[in-house]
């Protein structure tokens, strides 16, 4: 494949979130409805926490972060707001999908305690990486619990990022509907009879 041919992560992620917007998730990621959202649905970090403690949030901003990092084009997960979006959709959520982002995430901490003798948060991003990469291997079909929690995490990062304003405007550059001031209708000569 030629340099040419290839594409970022963030490009590969906004092609599958502009590819899915219209499908709503599936209730493990925690989104049964949306009531009432606004177009920016993300808790900032003032708010207080609904569902996770500090230490699980600062966890879930490393690896969101990690999923959709800051760059050259727009701001990452963590600008974005992901980690309150995501304590607001889990906090919504059926205590079976409350269970797996519990044990997912102590599972993840229990890895980077085995591999790193620290936190997930505390690990240096090196070794965060190498800890994702493992446990996403299996993502079209987890088994474990970190493998699981892997899918969940990256399901609601990609939906908090890509329906924040930073995802909206910064990223997908939508300018919103524009207006015609006349409709010229179609213009194929055969669909003129």
């Amino acid at each position: 494949m030629s340099d040419d041919d290839t594409i970022s992560r963030r490009t590969a992620l906004k092609i599958i979130a502009v590819g899915v917007g219209a499908v709503s998730s599936p209730p493990i990621l925690g989104q049964q409805q949306h009531h009432g959202m606004q177009l920016e649905p993300v808790a900032k970090t003032t708010e207080p926490l609904r569902f996770f403690t500090a230490s699980d949030i600062a966890t879930i901003t490393a690896i969101s972060e990690l999923i959709i990092p800051t760059d050259d084009q727009s701001p990452g997960a963590k600008e974005a707001g992901v980690p309150g979006f995501i304590d607001l959709m889990v906090s919504e959520s059926p205590n079976e999908t409350k269970a797996l982002w519990r044990e997912g995430l102590a599972a993840v901490e229990r890895l980077a305690e085995k591999r790193f003798a620290v936190t997930f948060s505390g690990a240096n991003t090196e070794q965060q990486v190498s800890l994702l990469k493992a446990i996403s291997r299996n993502e079209y079909s987890p088994k474990s619990i970190e493998e699981r929690f892997f899918v969940a995490i990256k399901g609601l990062t990609v939906d908090g990022y890509y329906t924040s304003q930073i995802g909206i405007h910064q990223e997908l550059r939508y300018k919103g509907n524009a207006y015609l001031k006349d409709f010229v209708g179609c213009t194929h000569p055969e669909h003129n009879s």
